[in-house]
């Protein structure tokens, strides 16, 4: 994670990042230190304050200076081959959510891609909620997603467009689940998102 990075290259300190991104100083001191790997939507909007794109908090070293040199070339278009390496988090939350971003393409992008792998189990308390929209292909295994009150069942093809400010989750129904995510911003990431 590179949280602390990206917030002292903005010139905040942590209280200013919490007090801006609506969550607790100490919850995101614990980011900070790898003691808690936040869900994707809370990254957003950690990444909004920031004006960045979620997927660049995700970076190592290498990771982040071939994103760097990529967005110094950016034409209007970002390939990632399948070898290169992408920003990852394993366990991408406490939640057991993977996320592995499919594009290095980061600043100002409105749209972010991802290969996500659901957990077989939820807590029942949690729902995710953010700004903009999300797209959701499953490409293996069998998912049930909410999003408010209405649950749907996913198959491998099947697809799933909605307003992510509505509370949502889902997990995996028998065995590995995994599915092409990509979440709009309308803000683009330039801090406007919730």
């Amino acid at each position: 994670m590179r949280l602390k990075q990206r917030r002292l290259e903005a010139g905040l300190t942590l209280a200013a990042l919490a007090e801006q991104a609506g969550f607790g100083k100490a919850y995101l001191s614990r980011i900070e230190n790898g003691k808690k790997v936040p869900p994707i939507g809370s990254l957003a909007r950690i990444a909004s304050v920031l004006g960045i794109e979620a997927a660049s908090l995700l970076s190592d070293n290498a990771t982040a200076s071939q994103a760097q040199r990529a967005q110094q070339s950016w034409r209007g278009a970002s390939l990632v081959k399948r070898a290169d390496k992408r920003p990852t988090v394993m366990g991408g939350s406490a939640f057991g959510y993977d996320y592995l971003s499919l594009t290095d393409a980061t600043t100002g992008r409105a749209l972010q891609p991802f290969l996500f792998t659901f957990p077989d189990k939820v807590d029942k308390f949690v729902f995710f909620e953010h700004e903009g929209e999300e797209m959701m292909h499953v490409l293996t295994g069998r998912v049930e997603w909410q999003v408010g009150v209405d649950k749907f069942i996913l198959e491998p093809g099947d697809t799933l467009h909605f307003d992510s400010r509505i509370p949502h989750r889902g997990h995996a129904l028998s065995g590995p689940a995994t599915a092409l995510v990509v979440i709009y911003s309308p803000a683009g990431y330039d801090g406007h998102l919730a």
